[in-house]
C-alpha cells in the first residue's frame, strides 16, 4: 500500500491523486490502471461494484473513481455513483460505457467506450479540478 493512502487531509495536496478502476473486463482494466500510473495517479484496481465499495468502506482516500457501467453482479455504474454519492460525497466520479444508451443525457462524467487514454487522463484532471 502506498503512503499516499494514509496521508492526513492537510497533507494531501501534496499527494498523487487516488483514482479508484472499476472494470470487469481484466484487460481493458489493467490496460486503463497502468496508464493512469503512468500518468502520475496512484491506482487502485476493483472488478465490480461490492468490490469497490469495500475498498472505499476500507478507509482508503480515494479521489475519484473511474468505473464501467455495465458490470456483473446486483449494481452497475450508476447504483456505484449514487452509493458513491450517498456515503463519500467527496469522492468525483467519471463513468463510461460501450453502449449508447447508457450515455443519454447524463453530461460530462460519462465518457462513451472505446475511449482513447489521453482522453480518460483528461477528463479525470478536469473532474479533480473541480
Amino acid at each position: 500500500m502506498s503512503a499516499a493512502f494514509n496521508l492526513e487531509e492537510e497533507d494531501r495536496a501534496e499527494a498523487r491523486a487516488v483514482v479508484l478502476v472499476v472494470e470487469d473486463e481484466i484487460l481493458v482494466r489493467l490496460t486503463i490502471a497502468a496508464y493512469l500510473r503512468d500518468c502520475g495517479y496512484e491506482v487502485l484496481e476493483a472488478g465490480h461494484a461490492g468490490e469497490a465499495i469495500r475498498v472505499l468502506e476500507a478507509g482508503l482516500l480515494v479521489d475519484a473513481v473511474f468505473s464501467d457501467v455495465n458490470m456483473p453482479g446486483g449494481m452497475d455504474g450508476f447504483g456505484l455513483a449514487a452509493w458513491i454519492s450517498a456515503h463519500r460525497p467527496y469522492v468525483k466520479i467519471m463513468l463510461t460505457s460501450g453502449h449508447p444508451r447508457n450515455l443519454a443525457d447524463e453530461g460530462p462524467s460519462v465518457l462513451a467506450k472505446p475511449y482513447r487514454y489521453e482522453e480518460v487522463a483528461r477528463r479525470l484532471d478536469e473532474l479533480l479540478k473541480r
